[in-house]
């Protein structure tokens, strides 16, 4: 085996391990593998019932697209000379860990006081397993379509969920850092 061929094995394992990972801490977090409903859909649809987040994919999958758009975009910007492999393992990362962190009581809590989620209680595995794979969706998008086309993707998906389900990743980011009840209320529906 080559150098080069023994060099980009690091980042697949590297990778592999975190996925294996992921899932086992948040099963250690107390996570429920699926939703409690017991029927295993693939989509929920409606972000304001107690489905949203519990199944594999949701409105805000979109958003977790735009993360590995909006970090394949950061790290070729930060570190062009490093390898797609090790740019790919550092989202994989950032999102796992935000997974992670999501499913902690401290953000939970957050989310319910400063959102109108309020029937929030944290992601299934199933659902967090679903949101990487849709930061990886991204990141393998953005590196097939390019800059511009990947800056029209996370705009049009911006502003398709805000006019669909009256939030997106701007205003998730937001809400959670620095609430306005003004934007509480309207997403309400008031």
């Amino acid at each position: 085996m080559t150098n080069g061929l023994r060099a980009n094995r690091w980042p697949a394992l590297a990778c592999g391990a975190l996925l294996v990972l992921h899932p086992i801490v948040l099963r250690f977090e107390g996570r429920r593998w699926w939703c409690a409903c017991g029927r295993p859909f693939l989509w929920a649809s409606d972000v304001h019932s107690r489905h949203c987040s519990q199944h594999l994919a949701d409105p805000y999958s979109f958003s977790h697209i735009e993360h590995g758009i909006l970090f394949y975009g950061l790290f070729t910007w930060l570190w062009p000379r490093m390898s797609v492999g090790w740019r790919f393992f550092l989202c994989l990362v950032i999102e796992v860990a935000w997974e992670i962190a999501e499913n902690t009581n401290w953000v939970i809590d957050r989310y319910r006081a400063a959102t109108v989620s309020l029937d929030y209680f944290g992601d299934s595995i199933g659902n967090s397993i679903g949101d990487v794979l849709s930061c990886v969706l991204g990141f393998y998008l953005a590196r097939r379509i390019g800059l511009w086309s990947s800056i029209a993707v996370v705009v049009v998906t911006e502003l398709v969920m805000l006019v669909c389900i009256r939030d997106n990743l701007l205003l998730n980011i937001v809400m959670l850092l620095h609430p306005i009840d003004a934007v509480k209320q309207w997403q309400a529906g008031g």
